[in-house]
């Protein structure tokens, strides 16, 4: 189905040739003066060069061309050369009924679609999830959802960082305060038991104090290094411990991630490439990519059109060890050698964009990828404070994301018991899926590049531009449905009419551009135009609502109408916030 942007530029390109002038003249773009009209048309003043006339003179053939146009009922000259133009009320209907009649409402499936990895998320084994992993996981579970709606083949990635001196800091701890532990006799050859001997919060402890001792201790740290190396080489016991430490570790992490309805296809971390590296850096040396420089491996990704200075990509320390751009670049391997992806996107802080940049060309020039295959970074801002600095508790530490998620769901469950409505289990399950909306629309209604300002009272108000106000429209209209059931209505087979107010033609046609906003949003990743195009459609619906007696309409075509009205709309407010990662509850 074609987008209604491209039906109505269809019929000003035919007019325009109509009237004897090149067609690419007649493009619509929405009004920026609603109060005149709702599309316009520039291309008479462009013409008037070309054709050598007055752009009023090219705009009033092409008018003329049009009076008797279905598509539309108005279209009126204004200087120096504008084209004003009304959608006809019918042409309008009788589009939302296709869309309506459509399952993705019309939208048109790639021919070829796409597949995709998207790597976000970035979590750390031992270590708990803190705001700062808020922006990666709402922003690529969005990504990976629009994609998906738009009809490719999409697998998210957590990438765990499960690996190198962390896990051994971990393990020489362990082994610090428990000898005894059957791990670290290497003379066993049994089995070891199934249950970690330790939880979650115990190695939340346990790494910052490896850590620190590390940083003070040499020889504590040349431990740590020792236990790394034996847990790479596949020592069975250090082996073992690190199974349980990550296991653990995941299990935690998929608990938060599931509070915000962030889900991950793949739970792949550094650990699952080490045995690439090998072969890997052996292969970039041999095909003369990379050479020793000042003791460490590097591969020069330097370019003639550089216009500042890109450092070369380095692939192994002097001492000989990885870095996060040898597990990179092998991950990359790996997945053009498992998955075979026409596009990689990676969903990271914005301040890593020098890293990536090196990272993708070395994966380029050494042949990791095929000329075909796209590398896609996309660098996000933080979420900061009031202060404009990083978001941090009252205390000044870095919150964690589970007391976040805690506190606004708090929020909420104050502000829809305050009036009693809800209560009980069904109090604290609204809650929750409001208190998601608020922060899940709080981030992604910013441009992923942006930093913003994390103001709970604001991001939870069912006023303004939040999550909560999308919802509470949508539990508006549902209400509004419900009703009209009870009453012996049937919405499922309510037929659409031609708009009989201001307010009504103005929802219909934010319901039309649900196509032509989907697909901008898939093509540009970003999630911002589905939240964009969600806050206007709400706008529109509320202020038919608002002037409106819908429930107390006499007649019961006209009734008909208005309901199969609310019934897309609730349908495409559901299908945008599906995409962006959160859902409306029942009742509010």
């Amino acid at each position: 189905m074609k987008k209604i942007l491209d039906l109505i530029s269809e019929e000003l390109k035919n007019a325009f040739e109509a009237a004897g002038y090149d067609g690419d003249l007649g493009r619509a773009v929405p009004s920026n003066r609603p109060d005149l009209c709702e599309y316009q048309c520039n291309g008479a003043m462009a013409g008037a060069k070309r054709y050598r006339k007055a752009p009023m003179e090219i705009a009033g053939e092409a008018a003329e061309k049009l009076q008797e146009s279905k598509v539309f009922s108005q279209a009126v000259v204004a200087a120096p050369g504008f084209l004003n133009l009304k959608i006809r009320e019918e042409f309008l209907t009788e589009y939302l009924r296709e869309m309506s009649g459509d399952e993705k409402f019309g939208l048109e499936m790639p021919a070829a679609p796409r597949k995709v990895v998207i790597d976000y998320g970035g979590a750390n084994i031992a270590k708990p999830l803190h705001v700062g992993h808020i922006r990666p996981a709402l922003i690529g579970e969005s990504i990976k959802r629009i994609l998906r709606y738009c009809g490719h083949e999409v697998i998210g990635d957590v990438h765990l960082g499960d690996w190198g001196l962390q896990m051994g800091l971990i393990i020489t701890e362990l082994k610090e305060r428990h000898p005894e532990w059957v791990y670290f006799d290497e003379s066993y050859e049994g089995e070891y038991p199934t249950e970690a001997p330790f939880t979650i919060s115990q190695l939340e402890e346990i790494y910052p104090t490896a850590s620190a001792k590390s940083k003070a201790d040499p020889e504590y740290k040349a431990r740590a290094m020792e236990d790394t190396y034996k847990l790479q080489s596949g020592v069975r016991g250090h082996r073992a411990l690190w199974n349980h430490i990550r296991n653990v570790s995941i299990s935690d992490l998929k608990v938060n991630y599931d509070n915000l309805n962030t889900e991950f296809d793949l739970w792949n971390g550094e650990s699952d490439v080490h045995d690439l590296i090998p072969g890997m850096v052996a292969d970039m040396k041999e095909k003369g990519y990379a050479y020793e420089s000042e003791g460490a491996l590097v591969v020069d990704v330097k370019e003639e059109t550089d216009t500042k200075e890109v450092p070369p990509c380095m692939i192994l320390k002097s001492d000989g060890a990885s870095l996060y751009n040898t597990t990179d670049l092998a991950t990359i391997l790996d997945r053009m050698n498992t998955i075979h992806p026409d596009e990689i996107i990676y969903v990271t802080d914005k301040r890593q964009e020098l890293y990536f940049e090196q990272v993708f060309r070395c994966a380029r020039k050494t042949g990791l990828t095929t000329p075909e295959t796209k590398l896609t970074w996309l660098g996000h801002g933080t979420m900061n404070g009031k202060d404009g600095k990083p978001f941090k508790t009252r205390e000044g530490g870095v919150m964690r994301l589970e007391n976040l998620i805690r506190e606004t769901t708090e929020e909420m469950y104050r502000k829809i018991t305050e009036n009693q409505a809800l209560s009980g289990e069904e109090a604290q399950e609204t809650a929750r899926l409001i208190a998601v909306s608020a922060l899940k629309y709080g981030d992604l209604s910013n441009q992923a590049s942006k930093d913003y300002v994390f103001d709970i009272e604001r991001f939870t108000s069912f006023e303004g531009d939040t999550g909560p106000y999308i919802l509470y429209t949508i539990v508006r209209i549902k209400s509004i449905l419900n009703k009209y059931q009870e009453r012996g209505g049937a919405p499922e087979n309510a037929r659409l009419r031609d708009a009989a107010s201001a307010s009504e033609k103005d929802l219909m046609m934010e319901l039309a551009k649900f196509n032509e906003m989907m697909e901008n949003a898939c093509a540009e990743i970003a999630p911002h135009k589905v939240c964009a195009y969600i806050y206007d459609l709400a706008n529109a619906f509320n202020s038919f609502y608002h002037e409106t007696r819908i429930l107390a309409e006499e007649d019961e075509e006209k009734k008909a109408g208005w309901i199969a009205l609310l019934v897309l709309t609730c349908r495409l407010l559901e299908t945008s916030i599906g995409v962006l990662g959160f859902a409306a509850p029942e009742r509010m």
